[in-house]
């Protein structure tokens, strides 16, 4: 859909908006609104009065609020930024305020909130702005770009100065057509996210029948017709008749990583080192291969470390993400929350053997869940995991099955992903076009019924 521009346009005066409509006026934000309100306001209330309690985490990069936490004003009226329902936030750290962080606040438990000192706070004066369009302002793409250009500070640490909000100048359109313009801009952008949102249930969709279809191949084979015996392993069930169903001790040496002593060793640096896995390296991402570590050893660590030859299948065996494989593409240390699979035998193709570890992940972090400890994954249970085995030509058949499924589905959801890309990219195009007035919205408005 295509947008009218306005009839009549004037210089705005402001060098990075250029021309605006006619009729709007420019205003520097501290004209259109209070910033960062002080809490006087509510000193007179009883210091065990509930108000909402909103850390960094709890707003979200849509507008969105959780607003799950309360606490009594008298343990947050200090030390944390104060704000009511109707005003409008934005992040000022960075990556937060890149991100588009903030909110128009509603809500708030008794109407009043504290939260994280990131925060700055607009109050909208009301014949100036109204909080729906000042919201929008601040997640345009022009206000990021330019706050982003004004950030003091050194890296995780860098924030947009509360200056760069006070002096920001733009031109605002009377407050009737704000409203028409924020309405817009709220059916318009729910559209877009109902239409995310459908691509990414897609890339769920997707993900959990890939990953049901690897798992059958691996555990049933590509014969549907092929007879099937009992395997005696719960979570497997049958396998094809054909098949042996051999524990792991049996065709590798199952040992386990181990991490340099003294505590202090090793250092952790880059350059030309001995590459060094740990459980965040095998779990940052779900490639078959480790091709590469962020942390090395020093020859000195790596002595009384242990190290793995490039080929080797290795297994997390502990936390929260236990049970997740990586066949290794480079020769690595690693440590002791790494199992690895040393001399596999020739028995075994090491991509079936990922591919059914990566299988049965679920039922591993089942088996061993410890009470509301870290389960951890000895290499005596490893050793006694149990799986169907088929032939190595039916191995290496199923494996060139799940490479061409994972080309298939990786294609689907690459698909599915320039999607949102472009939805995305759609919403922000409209949302900035809209509030430095570019285009004309007005008869977009939602008609009124009777």
């Amino acid at each position: 859909m295509s947008f009218p521009r306005y009839p009549k346009y004037k210089p705005s005066g402001v060098e990075w908006l250029g021309d605006v409509p006619e009729h709007w006026q420019i205003r520097r934000l501290r004209f259109a609104t209070e910033l960062n309100p002080s809490k006087s306001e509510v000193s007179h209330l009883d210091r065990e009065t509930a108000v909402s309690f909103l850390p960094m985490e709890a707003v979200g990069d849509d507008g969105t609020l959780n607003l799950e936490r309360e606490k009594p004003i008298g343990e947050v009226e200090s030390g944390y930024t104060y704000f009511r329902d109707g005003d409008v936030t934005v992040a000022k750290i960075t990556p937060c305020f890149e991100n588009g962080k903030g909110a128009l606040m509603s809500g708030l438990v008794n109407g009043i909130g504290f939260g994280t000192t990131e925060l700055i706070v607009a109050r909208p004066k009301p014949e100036e702005v109204i909080g729906t369009y000042l919201h929008f302002l601040f997640i345009s793409t022009e206000f990021r770009s330019l706050g982003e250009s004004h950030m003091y500070g050194a890296g995780g640490q860098k924030r947009v100065p509360d200056a760069f909000v006070r002096n920001f100048a733009t031109a605002f359109p009377p407050t009737a057509e704000q409203t028409v313009i924020a309405s817009f801009l709220d059916r318009e952008a729910s559209k877009i996210d109902g239409l995310v949102g459908e691509q990414r249930r897609l890339i769920e969709l997707l993900k959990e029948k890939r990953q049901a279809v690897i798992s059958h191949a691996v555990t049933k084979g590509l014969n549907p017709h092929a007879p099937l015996k009992p395997s005696g392993i719960e979570w497997l069930g049958d396998v094809p008749e054909h098949w042996e169903v051999k524990p792991m001790r049996m065709i590798a040496n199952v040992v386990r990583g181990a991490s340099p002593r003294p505590a202090g060793d090793p250092l952790y640096f880059g350059g030309d080192a001995v590459p060094w896995v740990t459980v965040a390296e095998i779990t940052k991402d779900d490639l078959v291969d480790l091709t590469a570590t962020d942390t090395f050893l020093t020859e000195e660590g790596a002595k009384n470390s242990k190290l793995f030859a490039k080929g080797t299948v290795i297994y997390s065996n502990s936390g929260a993400t236990l049970g997740v494989p990586k066949i290794l593409q480079i020769d690595a240390c690693a440590n002791d929350g790494v199992v690895a699979f040393e001399k596999l035998s020739r028995e075994v193709h090491p991509q079936f053997l990922y591919h059914y570890l990566a299988s049965i992940t679920d039922a591993i972090r089942e088996k061993v869940k410890q009470g509301s400890g870290q389960p951890n994954l000895n290499t005596d249970i490893v050793k006694a995991l149990r799986f169907g085995l088929p032939p190595m030509d039916e191995q290496e058949r199923i494996v060139e099955h799940i490479a061409k499924l994972a080309e298939q589905f990786g294609s689907l959801t690459a698909e599915a992903e320039r999607g949102i890309e472009l939805l995305q990219e759609r919403r922000t195009a409209l949302i900035s076009a809209a509030v430095t007035g570019q285009i004309d919205v007005r008869g977009f408005a939602p008609q009124e019924t009777t």
